[in-house]
């Protein structure tokens, strides 16, 4: 990976990355159809009642899919995320499967990640990437520089409804969508091999899959550099990990058996 990648990143917080996954992408579709048979406990369906069309997603089973644990161990990931984010380690967060069958029309609100989650950390990563050739006007679009804002949204359900959370310093996202012409909007077309990588701090959103024909599988990889900590929202945070909840206070360094560095 060039240097101009990682000062793309982090200028942007979102950048392109072509080809390096393509020898992933058929195992990949085989461990997403293994987690379809086997769907985890927070797996999610968006569109309920329709059965054409879906956008349903799973998330937190990379440990026990074997297709999703050799990607993260042993695929080209880690390394990408490592260079990018400039950091000595990388621990995996989770995975994230999000697939929008042809002519899905949900879209994916404007939002960005970090408040959702139950971590802080100064060096993060989403690599996203699609099992399926993903139009330019399909794709995840990026708010270029957004994660550089210093501010923290209001994290929304992809249903609608806001998260109950109790901090003081969440914001309401602005109508990026009616206001789209104010911003650098980022996005690219994609063929399978290619991933983009985002900081959780960065903007980002997605229309409905747009193609009569083709369904968008995407697995989104969520990684952290050095001084991950622990960190109590106040509220509902997702994925869950209720485990954690009053196990570990905020601060507190994450569990190494439930989140190993990879590098």
């Amino acid at each position: 990976m060039n240097e101009q990648l990682r000062e793309d990143f982090a200028r942007d917080g979102a950048v392109v990355i072509r080809g390096l996954f393509k020898d992933w992408i058929e195992p990949l579709r085989e461990a997403v159809d293994y987690n379809l048979t086997n769907p985890g406990p927070f797996f999610k369906n968006y569109t309920p009642g329709q059965t054409e069309g879906r956008f349903i997603a799973d998330y937190c089973n990379w440990a026990n899919n074997p297709g999703y644990r050799q990607f993260v161990e042993e695929g080209p990931a880690a390394r990408v995320a490592q260079q990018v984010m400039a950091s000595e380690r990388v621990r995996i967060f989770h995975e994230h499967v999000l697939i929008k069958e042809a002519g899905n029309t949900k879209l994916t609100p404007w939002h960005h990640d970090a408040p959702y989650y139950c971590v802080e950390a100064e060096q993060t990563v989403s690599i996203w990437l699609p099992l399926d050739p993903v139009a330019r006007s399909s794709s995840v679009e990026f708010i270029a520089g957004s994660h550089r804002w210093g501010k923290f949204f209001r994290p929304r359900k992809f249903t609608g409804v806001d998260y109950d959370h109790k901090a003081d310093n969440l914001e309401m996202m602005p109508d990026i969508e009616a206001n789209k012409d104010q911003y650098t909007v980022l996005g690219w077309d994609l063929e399978p091999g290619d991933a983009i990588a985002f900081d959780y701090l960065t903007v980002h959103g997605a229309p409905g899959n747009r193609s009569k024909e083709t369904s968008r599988r995407v697995i989104s990889t969520r990684w952290l550099g050095d001084n991950a900590r622990y960190v109590d929202r106040g509220g509902e945070t997702s994925p869950p990990y209720p485990e954690l909840i009053g196990r570990l206070n905020s601060g507190d360094p994450l569990p190494e058996d439930e989140f190993p560095y990879i590098i």
